[in-house]
Parts: structure tokens; sequence; C-alpha cells
């Protein structure tokens, strides 16, 4: 039986070698509550599996949606992880290189301040960047930290 979309979502955890290592792409939620927000914050692009969509479907969406550009080649499995907050997160892993920077993703609109009747919009996602492991260790929310390792653990396995 399928979990509720609010319960269930899926991402994908670009990853590159660089200089021997890897790094992955993590992103900063935007928005007012991350605002002052930033070790412990970062994560996966990711979001809701919608109804007769594969987790793969959706987690390709997702992070396409949340950085504004267009992934190539086809997400591998990588993990489940279960947040803090019960939401199962389907995890993929794509290899790829892409700038950062260049982000230009989707926006939200939520009434801000708080019960003030006024309608903002805000960026789902306000910034990306590439992380060593050891870095995103301390800058990735912390249910999503085991990722970093299979994903350290997918690449070490490959041949050369």
């Amino acid at each position: 039986m399928a979990r509720p979309a609010s319960q269930h979502s899926a991402g994908v955890l670009l990853f590159r070698r660089s200089g021997g290592s890897i790094e992955v792409l993590l992103v900063h939620p935007g928005g007012p509550f991350w605002r002052n927000k930033d070790a412990g914050a970062w994560q996966l692009p990711k979001g809701g599996i919608e109804p007769g969509e594969s987790a793969a479907e959706a987690a390709r969406r997702e992070a396409e949606e949340e950085l504004g550009m267009p992934l190539s080649g086809e997400p591998l499995p990588l993990c489940s992880l279960r947040q803090s907050g019960g939401k199962l997160v389907e995890v993929f892993a794509l290899e790829q290189d892409l700038d950062a920077t260049a982000i230009a993703g989707n926006e939200f609109e939520i009434e801000w301040p708080p019960r003030s009747g006024r309608l903002r919009r805000f960026p789902e996602v306000d910034k990306a960047a590439w992380f060593t492991l050891e870095a995103a260790r301390r800058m990735v929310l912390k249910s999503q930290a085991p990722m970093l390792d299979a994903i350290a653990e997918r690449v070490r396995g490959e041949p050369a």
C-alpha cells in the first residue's frame, strides 16, 4: 500500500569526483523559517511523490524543479531514510557536475509574517553548494546523514 504523499518523498543526491574525493550537492531551503539556519539545515533536493509517479520519477522531477535545470543520466537507487518527523525519503544517486551558483528553482507562497494577511513568495531553495563528505556531515540535516555513508560506499565499490 502506498504511503500518503506527505509522508513519502524522493530526491536525488548529485555527486562528483574532485581531486580524488567525493563531493555532494546539497541545497539550503528558502523561506523565513530557514533564513538564519546553516549547519544542520542543508539537504538533498527532494519532494513528494505524486499519484501514479514512481519514486525515481519524483526524485528527478523534484531535483529539476528545485535546481531549475535539467539532469542528465538516470539516477540510481541509493538508500531510504526516515526523517525525524516520520517522513520516508527514497534517495537516488546521480553523478553530475553542475554550477551550484546557477540554480533558479521554483517558489512557494505563504502568509508572512504569520497572521498578517499578506502572502509572500519565497524560493523553495535559496542556494546550493558542493561539499566534501566531511563538510556535508556538518551541514546536512541529521536525519539525512546516512545517505553520505551510502554514497561513499557506492562510489568506493565501483570499478576504477
